[in-house]
């Protein structure tokens, strides 16, 4: 079963994340809550899939991405975002995300991106 690292700054979007992916079969999570801990789990735990909130304290979505496309080309990334953040759906698929989901996300649409990218 695939290993999915979910990075958002409030907890209650991680757990509508995980509730979501729980009903879809998924059930081995890691958590962090901002860029700095989603590099640092993402080294220590080799997940399969990232969810990556953009805006974040500390340190934001697209600077983590970077960094962990930077560790691993194949880094499997969605990014995950309020509306009207076009901008940063452009800078984040030229950073290597592989898809984007609007917050707030249907739970088909996230099933879908992750479905689309772990091909199961």
């Amino acid at each position: 079963m695939a290993k999915i690292l979910i990075v958002d700054d409030a907890a209650f979007m991680r757990m509508m994340v995980k509730e979501n992916l729980k009903k879809a079969g998924f059930s081995d999570f890691v958590e962090a809550g901002n860029g700095d801990e989603a590099v640092a789990l993402y080294e220590a735990e080799s997940p399969d899939l990232v969810i990556l909130d953009i805006t974040m304290p500390v340190r934001d979505g697209l600077s983590a991405l970077g960094e962990i496309r930077d560790k691993d080309p194949d880094a499997k990334v969605v990014m995950c975002s309020a509306m009207g953040q076009e901008n940063m759906v452009i800078e984040s698929i030229k950073l290597g995300a592989l898809d984007f989901i609007v917050k707030p996300f249907k739970p088909e649409r996230l099933l879908t991106a992750v479905k689309n990218i772990l091909g199961n």
